[in-house]
């Protein structure tokens, strides 16, 4: 989501590393590609050889709110890999905008459509993983209501029956089905139902129809797309705790469901409590943290560049999947300070230090 976010680190983070399409037709992957297709075994991931594949890398953000990605999305991706050595990047994307409902598009999409698939392909041209994430829908209202909401809605499923038909089994693509499902109950999570909205500012409501978890996976697995999935939890894909309880997703015929996480010092927890809560979701379920990251002012007795060193040293010490959010000098918190790709002294040159390549002796 495009916002702007609002200790003492463990050891100083040095060389951290992991183990390392116009119709409705799948696209044919890119032949210099080395990547091989992931799935889930257990609580990991895996690629199709059954190696463990540690997903470390940064969100790419404003195709959620603009149509042409700032004419920077493609530089983005480019240093993300180039420069910051990520091997996933996730793309925020609008449902509104993939259909060319936008108020500032004319071309049905076409020109969104083929931006993505831009992006796609140099991700898997550099061997790169991409994950394409449904940032923002419309409440079931075609262009008028392009924002983060509270759940998918059924021109949701709409965008999923094409974009999982577009890159089904294209091994660099991986589809994260709702940015951060939130203010529903669990139920309403797993199977949709009604959803009430109040926006405080106009004083309105709007009321939709939301479109459950299992029936988006449910959407892309008919297309035969059987690429990784990612799933986000509620509280804004920060509480697992439904999860845990029984609501993991039914995956027959697809490479499997990795649950998503999304921390931030602004949640008030300690990084200590949070850490703690992802042990006892890591120890059942695959998961991946794919948004994290803090401004300079930190939150939780922490300040910033302190909360965001013990995160990472965290995440190191558990091996566990990441994406840090993000990679726009505007999108809070910010990795990178301008459009040179600077990256901010208290979170992007944490991060970007510990996706160096490790150096062996």
């Amino acid at each position: 989501m495009k916002r702007v976010m609002i200790s003492l680190g463990f050891a100083v983070l040095i060389g951290i590393t992991g183990d390392v399409a116009e119709n409705a037709t799948s696209p044919r992957p890119d032949t210099s590609s080395t990547l091989l297709p992931l799935r889930v075994l257990k609580t990991h991931v895996v690629d199709s050889r059954d190696q463990r594949v540690r997903l470390r890398g940064v969100n790419a953000a404003s195709l959620e709110w603009t149509s042409d990605g700032e004419m920077h999305i493609r530089d983005t991706v480019k240093a993300a890999i180039d420069d910051w050595h990520v091997n996933h990047v996730r793309l925020p994307l609008s449902q509104d905008r993939w259909f060319g409902k936008a108020p500032e598009q004319k071309d049905e999409g076409k020109a969104y459509r083929d931006l993505v698939n831009q992006v796609v392909e140099t991700c898997a041209g550099k061997s790169c993983y991409i994950m394409l994430d449904l940032h923002w829908s419309n409440a079931g209202e075609w262009g008028k209501q392009i924002a983060q909401h509270k759940m998918p809605d059924q021109h949701s499923l709409a965008f999923w029956k094409e974009v999982a038909a577009k890159y089904k089994n294209h091994p660099a693509v991986i589809f994260d089905l709702y940015n951060e499902p939130h203010d529903v109950s669990w139920d309403v999570w797993l199977k949709g139902g009604n959803v009430t909205e109040k926006d405080q500012k106009r004083g309105t409501e709007t009321s939709y129809d939301a479109v459950g978890m299992q029936s988006l996976l449910d959407a892309v697995r008919a297309t035969g797309a059987k690429n990784l999935v990612v799933v986000g939890g509620l509280n804004w894909s920060y509480d697992l705790s439904g999860i845990l309880d029984g609501r993991t997703l039914s995956d027959p015929d697809g490479n499997g469901v990795l649950y998503a996480n999304h921390a931030y010092p602004f949640k008030g927890d300690t990084v200590e409590k949070w850490a703690a809560n992802m042990e006892k979701a890591t120890a059942l379920l695959p998961v991946i943290v794919s948004e994290f990251g803090s401004d300079p002012k930190g939150g939780a007795g922490r300040t910033g560049e302190q909360w965001v060193r013990q995160v990472l040293q965290v995440l190191e010490d558990h091996q566990w999947n990441w994406t840090a959010w993000d990679m726009h000098p505007a999108a809070g918190p910010c990795l990178v300070s301008d459009w040179t790709y600077k990256p901010t002294p208290y979170f992007g040159v944490w991060v970007k230090q510990a996706l160096l390549p490790r150096v062996e002796p």
